[in-house]
């Protein structure tokens, strides 16, 4: 039964999600926006190495994902690691990782609300993007069971049009295994940097950490259903880069404003484009719900422990869901869709989230036999690699995202000292 506040409303969420909805709502995070948008500025940085980049990618997101799913086993609550770090290292760690994890993803939402106005109607992409935010506000409103049925429709069109592009390059006259080679452009440097913006695709299995509380039978579910998500993606992915590379090669691919767009025509099949653009939208669509979801769970549990306002902590006693949360969210992504273009935030975002993990991995390496630690070289590859990525990025992407966990640092710090003294008197 669920717990209530003293006013007799209900402060927990409730468990409806079992292994297929949590791996739908990891597919929806993971399969979205990045595969169409970030394999270009990886292509870039990596030139023909990019698949070793795509590797790298995989490597740490696995190690992640194993570190994640031991934690949330463990501690099926909403917030993700900062609940983990909390548990395990201390208050510090915990809302260092919220915080980075809530603005960093923040941006995001407004970056995909974005691309799907940029999709669907380019002449008035800000309009579009607000319309799109309201409605998915609305839909995880109504509760997360329907979130989690839109995620099976929109992962069930992104998946088909993904299959489309590879059937259609991969037997294509134009496609030349040749171009898959690495060459003397591949360097070190760009690799990494490679990884750390394909990473930004790999994240969103800790959508499924995050909605812990809404799993039923947690510690069955969620180790089962990240790598599910994972590998599912890896799959996926590597066989769309195998396809967009083998067509347009890795200058191609790298100068290529809409790589899969451009890929299709490429290979001859100028019918497949407006079906890659509609696929693009959807799955921006995708990555905008599952977003919300994970932004709107964090912020609850942070506002549980004061390290927000507490009134966001409340939850809808007929649909279950933190609706205060979900709100503000919404408002704040609005804005942002509506003001600026965050289109650009793919590497800040990307530095929060490797921060995040990177706290993860260190929780997982304290973990006992007895509370089902992984073998002890995951974390460690897990927390080293999240480290090299995240100061591998652009410089003002590591500017910027060591800034803000700065002055999540300094908040924290700031609440200590005013609660210490006011204990004082």
């Amino acid at each position: 039964m669920s717990k209530t506040t003293a006013s007799g409303v209900p402060d927990e969420l409730r468990r409806r999600l079992g292994v297929a909805d949590a791996v739908v709502i990891g597919l929806g995070s993971m399969i979205g926006a990045g595969i169409f948008a970030a394999l270009a500025p990886a292509a870039r940085a990596a030139g023909s190495g990019l698949l070793i980049g795509l590797g790298v990618a995989a490597v740490v997101a696995y190690c992640n994902a194993t570190s994640s799913a031991r934690l949330a086993a463990r501690y099926p609550a909403s917030g993700g690691t900062y609940v983990y770090g909390r548990e395990r290292l201390g208050g510090f760690w915990g809302c260092l990782a919220g915080w980075g994890f809530v603005v960093g993803k923040t941006a995001s939402c407004a970056a995909m609300a974005l691309t799907v106005g940029s999709y669907v109607w380019p002449g008035q992409a800000h309009a579009v993007a607000v319309a799109a935010v309201v409605g998915l506000v609305a839909v995880n409103y109504a509760g997360v069971q329907k979130a989690a049925w839109l995620n099976r429709v929109i992962v069930a069109v992104v998946l088909a049009v993904l299959a489309a592009v590879v059937v259609g390059c991969l037997s294509s006259g134009s496609s030349d295994v040749a171009r898959l080679d690495v060459g003397v452009d591949a360097t070190a440097g760009g690799l990494l940097q490679a990884a750390g913006l394909l990473f930004f695709a790999f994240a969103g299995y800790a959508r499924i950490a995050t909605l812990g509380e809404e799993v039923r039978d947690p510690r069955r579910t969620i180790p089962r259903a990240i790598p599910l998500a994972l590998g599912i993606t890896l799959v996926v992915y590597a066989a769309v880069a195998v396809a967009v590379l083998g067509v347009l090669g890795a200058k191609g691919l790298g100068s290529a404003a809409a790589p899969l767009a451009d890929a299709v025509r490429a290979a001859g099949l100028p019918a497949l484009g407006p079906v890659v653009r509609v696929g693009a939208a959807v799955a921006a669509v995708g990555s905008l719900l599952a977003l919300i979801l994970g932004v709107s769970r964090t912020t609850l549990a942070m506002a549980r422990d004061r390290h927000l306002p507490h009134a966001l902590a409340a939850v809808h006693p007929r649909f279950g869901v933190p609706h205060r949360t979900e709100l503000a969210v919404g408002v704040v992504v609005a804005v942002l869709a509506a003001s600026v273009d965050v289109r650009g935030a793919i590497g800040f975002s990307s530095f929060g989230v490797l921060a995040y993990y990177a706290i993860a991995n260190a929780s997982a390496f304290t973990l006992t036999a007895q509370e089902g630690r992984p073998p002890r070289a995951v974390p460690v590859v897990g927390l080293v690699g999240c480290a090299v990525l995240a100061f591998s990025l652009p410089v003002i992407s590591v500017i910027s995202g060591a800034a803000v966990l700065g002055l999540g640092a300094l908040w924290y710090g700031l609440r200590r000292a005013i609660a210490h003294r006011s204990h004082r008197r």
